[in-house]
């Protein structure tokens, strides 16, 4: 199950509140600012920063 893109359009980064984009396999969204993934569980995306994971250089 994926993000809608309604859904998509109003999400912010809760760090920066910049744009997020979703990941090639569909299963997060990242922040390319805070280079962080902030993963989709079940349909739904979880916004917290503290279980954001780092994305690599």
């Amino acid at each position: 199950m994926t993000v809608s893109k309604e859904l998509l359009e109003i999400l912010a980064c809760p760090k920066c509140k910049g744009a997020v984009i979703l990941n090639e396999s569909e299963d997060g969204l990242i922040c390319r600012s805070c280079k962080l993934i902030y993963e989709i569980r079940d349909g739904i995306p979880i916004m917290l920063i503290d279980e954001a994971l780092h994305l690599e250089d």
